[in-house]
């Protein structure tokens, strides 16, 4: 089935108020369309957990660092609909810009502390877009529970804190990064990626599982992290935003794993960005 597309946040309003009076639970996966089995993961997350799904399509354009990044995210709109057609989610909210962004608006959110790192300093107000857009959406769809992927581990972390330090009663629900059989990371730029470059990507996750395996091992993790970058510039990676281990909750800088850690790399690839982190230990 087909999930009724909803485009006006007062006909989502009116939805959402008829499954809260009848006690219904509501789930929402957030998304920039472009889906993928990574996102549909989420969904059916959501749907053993709630009684109603609402996925959101929404390219949001205060998280993009340039006009050009923006024009080129995949919009695939249809093609997303159908997708979702086997999962008989409950509505498909595809809001008109002026439904999030109405004319005057002027509030930002901003999350402290982790946003500071990794993405946050690479991407300069990416978070602030981001945490922006998710409060309007956590907001309007009144959801119970929120499920986002551990691709984008830093998002998670930002979400979950926004939610807690402004009270908003949600439930963000993490769940496991969805790779291709050779280990890239489902991402919807992928898409942009190159016959070629589709080739050579999956050396991202293996220089990461080769750190990992390395710092577990005791060696030093300087080393180990100048032979990946080695290797990904013999894969034709240009550029590396960071190859960094940080402590899982609050995404402090390690020399070990002395701690639950993580592994989170930023790097571009035939003019594509790509992220992607691996738990450590």
């Amino acid at each position: 089935m087909t999930a009724p597309m909803i485009r006006q946040l007062s006909d989502l309003r009116a939805q959402v108020a008829s499954w809260k009076a009848a006690g219904e639970t509501i789930g929402l996966v957030p998304t920039m369309g472009a889906l993928h089995q990574g996102h549909l993961s989420l969904v059916a997350a959501a749907k053993a957990a709630c009684d109603r799904v609402i996925v959101t399509i929404f390219v949001n354009p205060r998280q993009f660092n340039s006009a050009e990044d923006l024009a080129n995210y995949p919009k695939t709109e249809e093609q997303d609909a159908q997708k979702l057609k086997p999962f008989n989610v409950d509505a498909l909210y595809v809001p008109d810009g002026d439904q999030i962004y109405p004319e005057g608006f002027s509030t930002t959110v901003s999350v402290g502390g982790v946003v500071d790192v990794l993405c946050g300093a690479a991407r300069p107000g990416h978070f602030d877009g981001v945490a922006t857009v998710v409060t309007k959406l956590f907001l309007q769809s009144q959801a119970d529970q929120a499920f986002f992927g551990e691709k984008d581990f830093q998002q998670v972390q930002v979400v979950t804190r926004l939610a807690r330090d402004l009270d908003i009663p949600i439930k963000v629900v993490p769940c496991p990064t969805i790779r291709e059989e050779d280990g890239l990371a489902m991402s919807s730029r992928n898409l942009l990626l190159s016959d070629r470059a589709r080739v050579y990507a999956p050396e991202l996750n293996r220089a990461m599982e080769d750190v990992a395996e390395s710092v577990l091992a005791g060696n030093d993790m300087a080393q180990a992290r100048a032979a990946a970058l080695a290797r990904l510039e013999r894969a034709g990676f240009t550029k590396v935003d960071y190859f960094e281990l940080r402590a899982s909750d609050d995404l402090r800088l390690l020399q070990r794993p002395d701690v639950p850690a993580r592994l989170f790399v930023a790097a571009w690839l035939a003019g594509v960005r790509l992220i992607d982190n691996i738990a450590v230990g």
